[in-house]
């Protein structure tokens, strides 16, 4: 399958690409995690409990949906795919309450996880295979910045805009 508006007819792999936003150049992590803000707005306006479960299902989910996106494209962890920046920066964003700062400073966080890759995201990244390979590393990621976020956010640096 071509990488395109070919892709966006499947559906699998119109959620693999993040809606399209996959597709968009340069950095098409930034632009999937930038596309995946609105989503995470919504998860905050749901019980905490309701909001994880979404998160960990789509997490699952996108273990197939991703394996199926790059199987399509023909490349493994395609750039384009972008499901995995959408499921790490809606972790990262649990783990504070849902203001416009902590939505920045989180979005923030997780493209530094995301991209720097420090150990184990970037063992993760290496060793594991198939769509658990492409999505691990970004929960991972998620993790990471969620809990730098809920630190930062319990310090009382930031303001309470």
């Amino acid at each position: 399958m071509k990488l395109g508006p070919t892709a966006l007819r499947d559906p699998r792999c119109l959620l693999g690409l993040g809606f399209g936003s996959g597709l968009l150049r340069p950095a098409p992590g930034t632009w999937g995690t930038l596309a995946a803000l609105p989503f995470a707005v919504l998860l905050g306006q749901l019980p905490i409990t309701l909001s994880w479960a979404l998160v960990a299902a789509a997490a699952v989910v996108g273990v197939h949906l991703c394996d199926y996106t790059a199987k399509a494209l023909g490349v493994h962890d395609h750039p384009a795919i972008v499901w995995d920046e959408f499921v790490g920066v809606w972790i990262t964003l649990l783990f504070a309450p849902m203001t416009w700062v902590n939505v920045l400073l989180g979005f923030a966080l997780f493209r530094l996880f995301d991209i720097i890759k420090p150990w184990p995201i970037r063992w993760l990244d290496r060793q594991v295979d198939g769509g658990l390979g492409i999505m691990v590393d970004d929960v991972v990621a998620g993790l990471f910045a969620g809990l730098v976020l809920a630190l930062i956010v319990g310090s009382g640096l930031l303001p309470s805009l």
